[in-house]
This record gives structure tokens, sequence and C-alpha cells, in this order.
């Protein structure tokens, strides 16, 4: 029907396409709250069914950044929408709040409805993930603003929590202790030193195997973001958790601090955990320093919890319990800044 906007470059029916083939994925984010289906013009959420006395609600926002480019090289879209889940239900975690519902963004040259299928099922894999509702979302096609093949995505979720549950730092104290949860490698940051680095610098072709990492370097490089959700929420259930630091942009240097006081650092044991190989690799071959590997990268460790001294040992078996593999990797201090020993 709309031949003239087909002739500028937008398929109205491969927007209708797109939209029938992920309607399956979506109804697999289901959760208690979810109103509405797809298609409506706005993503609605029943928060009475929480019941929550006090509910302070917490939003936030990200993308994947340079990733993206990986992905399109290697023509593989089904985990880049677990990456962006992740970025932002990570986030609202730190907080102490609950991901309740999401909604995404892609904006490509092209509407290509397979493609966008798979972009969506990795979305809606990460809200499985995180129990967390796909209520909405746009896909629009831009000729012009964007290669035929290339796209690029955003999300959006809020959470909820009890507004005396809420996690803001101010428990943070000296001695403190730092549980470290393992990261599934170089996650969602720090992707446009890592192009550098191996496509720039080094000409690596991203299907060899290298025998350094155990696979192919651009599944390695690849490997969706972890989702901290379940086994945090289990031990905010039960513990007092002062602190959560997620390691994104920035690495260790700029998110520590954000959940400290003033006059307080942290000691890192640096030995205290089992880096993924893909972080030596990088550093030995883009010839990268050891502080800035840690400025840039989350060498390993994705989310930290920061408690009690007295509480660490318990707050360990909980997340073990849950599927975690934690590690204490150092703790508070009064001496300002981020030492790693």
């Amino acid at each position: 029907m709309a031949q003239s906007y087909e002739k500028a470059g937008v398929s109205l029916e491969a927007g209708y396409e797109s939209v029938r083939r992920i309607k399956k994925h979506v109804s697999r984010t289901e959760r208690v709250g979810m109103m509405g289906n797809v298609g409506s013009f706005g993503g609605m959420f029943d928060l009475s069914k929480l019941n929550l006395k006090e509910p302070v609600l917490v939003s936030g926002t990200d993308g994947v950044g340079t990733k993206l480019k990986l992905a399109f090289l290697m023509d593989k879209h089904d985990t880049i929408g677990q990456d962006v889940v992740a970025m932002c239900v990570n986030d609202v975690l730190a907080q102490g709040a609950e991901p309740l519902y999401f909604l995404d963004y892609i904006a490509t040259g092209k509407n290509h409805p397979a493609k966008i299928e798979q972009i969506v099922k990795g979305v809606a894999d990460g809200c499985v993930l995180a129990n967390c509702a796909l209520v909405g979302g746009e896909t629009a096609e831009m000729p012009d603003m964007y290669e035929e093949n290339e796209y690029d995505i955003a999300g959006f979720t809020v959470g909820a929590v009890e507004k005396s549950k809420l996690i803001d730092g101010s428990k943070v104290k000296v001695n403190d202790i730092l549980i470290g949860l393992p990261s599934s490698g170089v996650h969602s940051n720090g992707f446009s030193l890592v192009r550098k680095i191996v496509l720039k610098d080094n000409t690596f072709d991203l299907n060899q195997y290298v025998s350094e990492l155990g696979g192919q370097l651009g599944e390695t490089l690849l490997t969706p973001t972890r989702i901290y959700v379940k086994s945090v929420l289990a031990a905010l259930k039960s513990a007092d958790i002062h602190a959560i630091c997620h390691i994104t942009g920035g690495g260790f240097y700029e998110n520590i601090p954000r959940a400290l006081n003033a006059g307080q650092g942290v000691e890192i044991i640096e030995k205290s955990w089992i880096k993924p190989p893909v972080f030596d690799f990088l550093a030995a071959t883009g010839k990268i320093a050891h502080n800035e590997m840690f400025n840039v990268f989350n060498m390993g460790i994705g989310l930290i919890m920061i408690v009690a001294e007295k509480e660490a040992f318990d707050i360990c078996n909980i997340l073990k319990i849950n599927g975690e593999n934690p590690c204490i990797i150092g703790r508070v201090t009064d001496n300002e800044g981020i030492t790693i020993r």
C-alpha cells in the first residue's frame, strides 16, 4: 500500500512482519504485574501487585556501545539483546531495586525481520534471566541515518524497592568486606579499545581460534554480559548489603568510589579471583598498562557487594546457593582511592 514510502527506503510490511516474529519472545517475559499486549501505545505495569508499602521507583537506561560493531562483522545478533538488558537491570539492582519491566529501542538502516527477531530474542532472554517483563519497544527504520546492515540498540528499565531498603552507600564503613561476583568476560564496556587492539593494530580474524582464549576470538568477545538479579535479590532478602557496584565503563577506578563515603577507599587483592583469559590476552596484545586495564575493563569482576565483615561468610553462602561463585576481593579502608595489590 505505502509504495512511495517503500521507494524512500522504509518498508511498513517488514515492520509488521518484525512485530509478528517477536511476539512469541515477548510472551516469555511475562511476570506478576505485567499488563496489556504488544502493540499498545504504552507499556503498563500494575505496581499494586508488589505489595510494597513505600515503593521507590529506580530507573536505568543504557546501550551496548561499539560491541555492536563486532556483532555486525560476525553477523551474530542473538546475544546483543541480553547485553542491553544487563546494562540496565544491573544498574538499578545496585540501588537494591528489583527490575520490573523493560523497553527497547532499535534503530536500523533497513528492517530485516529475521535479524530484528534475533535481536529481540536476546532481549527476551535477558528479561527472563532478570524476571523483568518486556512491556514494549520501538523499531525505527532509518535509511540514510544507518547503513543497511547496521543498527543501534538502547534499553530502559524500571525497578522498585521498599524505601527503607534503598541502597545508597551511606552504611559503608571502614573494614567492610568487598564480595566480587565473576563476569563472563569483557561484558559491554571498553570495546573501542578492544576493536583497536584486535582489528586496527593487529588485524586479527574474528573467526580464528585463539589458543590463549580456548575458543574463537569473535565468539569470546561477544559473550553476553552477565545478569546478577536473581542471586543478588536472594541475598538482599536475608542480609544487610551496605552497597553494590556494577563494574561497567571506568572499571574499578570509576565505579567503586560511587558507593563509598567521603574519606573512604578500598584495597583490592588481585590474586583473590581468577580472571577470564581474555583480559591477559588484551593486555599483552595491546601492551596496555596494568592500571589502565583496571580503569577500562571489569577484569573478571562484574559486580561488587560491600558488606559488614561479620556477615560476609553468610552472604557468600547465600550467593553460592543461588548459583554464584563469590570471592572476597578486598576491604574498605580509611585512605581515599583504589589500591590494587
